[in-house]
């Protein structure tokens, strides 16, 4: 399935041009990449620690699904401005239906709505790809993460006290939900 919804966001920045959210294609993962690398400096919305490289991540990326576990970029201005991947939460046979999502947005590009647009893309398609439950984890540290989800609908479900270890500090992980 390919899906690409125009929408017309701002913010705090001037407005921007239509945003397009669509299916990954191969061409994209050096963007992905990029603003996944971002994110993992930051130590905060990651639990990956080390830097990934475009031949590192082709395998992951082969192995999602456009009809079953997709990953969506959100392009703005020629720009790949996030993204937002789909994972199998657990392989039982009773947690079909319920899957992991992570968002990433670009540095360049955050506070204008991208990551609200990809939770929104999401929660509305997540019944035709035979999702009824999305799950976000995230760090308890990364507030406008926990912002993002909650001002999305998703409430919080779990807490795993000092699960994660990040330089070393000890980081818990907060478990969002959200049934669609």
């Amino acid at each position: 399935m390919s899906a690409v919804f125009p929408a017309r966001v701002g913010g705090h920045r001037p407005p921007l041009q239509e945003l397009q959210i669509r299916d990954a294609i191969e061409a994209d993962l050096p963007a992905i990449v990029e603003i996944h690398n971002a994110a993992i400096a930051t130590r905060i919305s990651t639990a990956q620690l080390e830097p990934v490289t475009v031949e590192g991540r082709r395998e992951w990326f082969r192995a999602h699904s456009p009809v079953q576990y997709p990953i969506w970029v959100a392009e703005l201005d020629g720009a790949i401005a996030g993204c937002l991947s789909f994972r199998e939460f657990l392989p039982r046979c009773a947690y079909r239906g319920t899957v992991e999502i992570s968002v990433y947005v670009s540095e360049g590009f955050r506070r204008r709505g991208i990551g609200r647009k990809l939770l929104q893309q999401a929660i509305a398609l997540g019944p035709q790809l035979g999702i009824h439950s999305l799950v976000g984890l995230i760090f308890s540290h990364n507030e406008p993460s926990i912002a993002l989800f909650r001002a999305a609908g998703f409430e919080r479900w779990g807490f795993l006290p000092g699960v994660a270890r990040v330089d070393p500090i000890p980081r818990d992980l907060t478990i969002f939900g959200r049934h669609v």
